[in-house]
C-alpha cells in the first residue's frame, strides 16, 4: 500500500453504506481524514459499531444538504445516481466526486488490470486471475471491484509482486479521474443501463473511461468483432490488442479453424474450453491476451480453460436430474446475455425468463428460440416475452409467479437430455433485490426438486 498524504486533515463524505462505502470510510480514516458516512437506510448494528469504534461519524435516514458544508471530496457508492439530491447539490457546488476504485488506485502499489463491458466482465476477470495464478510461485493475482470484493480492501493488502484484476462497471467508471490500468479490457458494449446513464452515448463514454488515462506504455484489449468497438479503440492512447472470435484480426488473440491462437501461436482447440457458448470463447480470448501480455506459459493458460467450470450465476452448471442438465444464468440481465446463453446449447432447452420491464421488446430473441421447446415466464415482462415466444413457434408457454415455482414446471415440461436454463433477459429488481438472490432461489429450488425426486 502506498503511503499518501493528500487526505490528511481533509473533511470527506462517503455516500452509501455498502461494502465499498464502509471500506472507503475506514481507509480514508487511516489516511488521516475526517470522515462522515451517509446513507438513506439505517446501518446494520455490526457495521455501526465497527465505524463508531474508529470514530467515523454515521448519519442515516436522509441526505441532509448541510452535510456538504466544508466537504473537500465525496466518495460515492456507484449505484447512487448523480441525480440524487445530495450528489446533484455537490455537483452544483463543484465538490469533487469519485468512486471507490479511484480511491483504491491511489494507494495501489502493484499493476492493475481493469475489465469492463456489458457482458462477460466477471467471467473474464475470473479467468484472468486463474490464468495468472496458475503455476505461479511468487506473488498473486487478486480479483477486486464489481466482482464483489471492494478494491480498497484488496489494495491495502497487495504487494509490488502482486497484480490486481479489477472488474469495473460503468457506474464505477463514471467516477474516474486518475485510475489507469496497465492493461484494460473491453469485452463488448450493448444496450444497457440507459435508465441510469440517460443515453447510450453516456453509457459508452463511462465505459471508455477505463482507457482515458492510459498511455503508449499500456495495453487496451478490445473485442474486434464489431465495427463500433474497433472505432472506439481509436480513442485510446494505449497499444491496441484485438481479440476476435470471428477472425477479424490476427494481431492479438483469435479463433481460427476451431483453434485459439495468440498472434501466430496455436494455443488449444476451442472445443476444449469447459464452459459452453461462443460468448465464453470471447471471454477466453480476452483473458488469454492478458495472460500472454503478462508472460504466462501456454500450458498454464490451457489448464485453466480446460478445467474452469464457470462463475456462479453465469451459465453456471447446477446439477443433473434424471439426465436433465440445469444451468443458472441469472446474471443475464439483458437480451444480449440471453442470446449468448441460448446459442451455447444444441440440445432442446426449457427456458426460464422474465423480470424488470425497462421498456424493451424482445423480438431479437426469436432466432435464438430455435432450440427452445418450452418457456416458463415470470415478472413484469412475462407477457412481452410470451408474445415473441408464440411468434417463434415455441410449443409450450406457461406463466407463473416466480423462479421457485418455475423449476418444477420446467422439469415436467422436459425430457431426458434437455437443458433447463434460467436466463431471464431482464434485471431482477421487480421481484428480487439482486440477480444473485434470483439465482440462489433457482439453485435452492433445483436442489429441493432433486431431493423430492430421490425420495
Amino acid at each position: 500500500m502506498k503511503k499518501i498524504a493528500n487526505y490528511e486533515n481533509k473533511k470527506l463524505l462517503v455516500v452509501g453504506l455498502g461494502k465499498s462505502g464502509v471500506n472507503s470510510a475506514k481507509l480514508l480514516h487511516k489516511l488521516g481524514a475526517d470522515v462522515i458516512v451517509n446513507d438513506l437506510k439505517d446501518a446494520p448494528a455490526d457495521v455501526l459499531k465497527e465505524l463508531n469504534a474508529e470514530q467515523i461519524k454515521v448519519i442515516t435516514g436522509s441526505h441532509p444538504l448541510n452535510l456538504l458544508n466544508g466537504i473537500d471530496l465525496i466518495v460515492k457508492n456507484p449505484g447512487i445516481p448523480y441525480s440524487n439530491v445530495l450528489i446533484a447539490e455537490a455537483l452544483k457546488r463543484k465538490i469533487p466526486i469519485i468512486t471507490e476504485p479511484e480511491l483504491a488506485f491511489e494507494i495501489l502499489d502493484a499493476p492493475m488490470i481493469g475489465v469492463t463491458g456489458t457482458n462477460g466482465k466477471t467471467t473474464t476477470t475470473t479467468l484472468i486471475s486463474l490464468m495468472l495464478n496458475q503455476g505461479k510461485s511468487t506473488g498473486k493475482a487478486y480479483v477486486a471491484g464489481n466482482i464483489g470484493i471492494p478494491a480498497t480492501q484488496v489494495a491495502q493488502e497487495i504487494t509490488q509482486n502482486d497484480v490486481m484484476v479489477t472488474e469495473l462497471s460503468s457506474f464505477q467508471l463514471m467516477g474516474i479521474t486518475k485510475l489507469r490500468p496497465h492493461i484494460a479490457v473491453l469485452t463488448n458494449i450493448y444496450e444497457a443501463h440507459t435508465d441510469y446513464h440517460g443515453t447510450r452515448d453516456n453509457y459508452i463514454k463511462a465505459k471508455m473511461n477505463i482507457t482515458k488515462n492510459q498511455t503508449e506504455d499500456d495495453f487496451f484489449i478490445v473485442n474486434w468483432d464489431s465495427e463500433e468497438w474497433r472505432t472506439l479503440s481509436k480513442q485510446s492512447k494505449a497499444k491496441i490488442i484485438p481479440f476476435s472470435r470471428k477472425g477479424t484480426s490476427e494481431d492479438g488473440a483469435y479463433e481460427k479453424n476451431g483453434w485459439l491462437f495468440y498472434q501466430s501461436e496455436k494455443i488449444m482447440k476451442a472445443s476444449e474450453i469447459k464452459i459452453p457458448g461462443d460468448h465464453n470463447i470471447e471471454n477466453a480470448l480476452a483473458a488469454l491476451a492478458v495472460a500472454k501480455l503478462m508472460g504466462q506459459e501456454n500450458e498454464n493458460i490451457v489448464e485453466v480453460l480446460k478445467t474452469f467450470s464457470g462463475v456462479k450465476h453465469r451459465t453456471q452448471f447446477v446439477t443433473k436430474i434424471n439426465n436433465r442438465k440445469f444451468y443458472n444464468d441469472s446474471k443475464a440481465t439483458n437480451i444480449e446475455a440471453t442470446e449468448k446463453a441460448l446459442a451455447g446449447f444444441n440440445n432442446p432447452i426449457v427456458l426460464l425468463a422474465g423480470g424488470l420491464d425497462r421498456g424493451f421488446t424482445f423480438e431479437r430473441l426469436i432466432p435464438y428460440f430455435r432450440n427452445v421447446k418450452g418457456i416458463i415466464l415470470f415478472g413484469e415482462t412475462a407477457d412481452l416475452i410470451a408474445k415473441v415466444a408464440r411468434e417463434a413457434g415455441v410449443s409450450q408457454i406457461i406463466k407463473t409467479e416466480n423462479v421457485k415455482l418455475a423449476v418444477p414446471i420446467a422439469y415436467e415440461m422436459s425430457n431426458e437430455n434437455d437443458i433447463i436454463l434460467l436466463s431471464p433477459a431482464c434485471a431482477s429488481w421487480d421481484q428480487y433485490p439482486t440477480f444473485e438472490v434470483r439465482g440462489d432461489m433457482f439453485i435452492d429450488a433445483v436442489e429441493d426438486l432433486k431431493k423430492e425426486l430421490e425420495m
